[in-house]
């Protein structure tokens, strides 16, 4: 018996639409990530590119559980001396919501060419309408 190992060329890809109105950030994040992944189908390959495409709504209705709103920060930095930019998550959360859900999910995938290909895969939005009702995304509610 043989192990099954998935080809590039035959891996079929869907759309899934997850809905994070109430549910705690990383909750969702992780949801996302193994979609990303591929790691909810039976043949994935951990070689292999397997994932979908994934749609989170609604990322601004998002909750951080504890005191996270305001003892986390994001730190980025700019490439000179001395210019470290943080930034408090009630802040990120009230102007840029999409991007707190995008390090959260970004986190939990591996840094590799084919995190970076799953990360051109996901799809944000703050509000509840998306512009990918074309690809007819099945809602993920598991």
């Amino acid at each position: 018996m043989s192990t099954f190992m998935a080809k590039k060329g035959e891996v079929e890809r869907n759309w899934y639409v997850i809905d994070a109105a109430g549910k705690p950030l990383g909750r969702t994040a992780v949801q996302a990530a193994t979609l990303l992944r591929g790691k909810h189908k039976p043949q994935f390959t951990p070689h292999v590119d397997c994932g979908d495409f994934v749609i989170i709504i609604n990322c601004d209705k998002a909750v951080l559980t504890g005191h996270k709103l305001t003892q986390k920060y994001w730190h980025r930095h700019t490439g000179y001396i001395g210019h470290l930019k943080s930034t408090r998550y009630d802040t990120l959360m009230s102007v840029r919501p999409e991007k707190a859900m995008e390090l959260a999910v970004k986190g939990m995938i591996p840094s590799n060419t084919i995190g970076r290909a799953a990360m051109l895969r996901l799809k944000l939005f703050a509000g509840a309408e998306h512009k990918h009702q074309a690809q007819k995304p099945q809602v993920w509610d598991k």
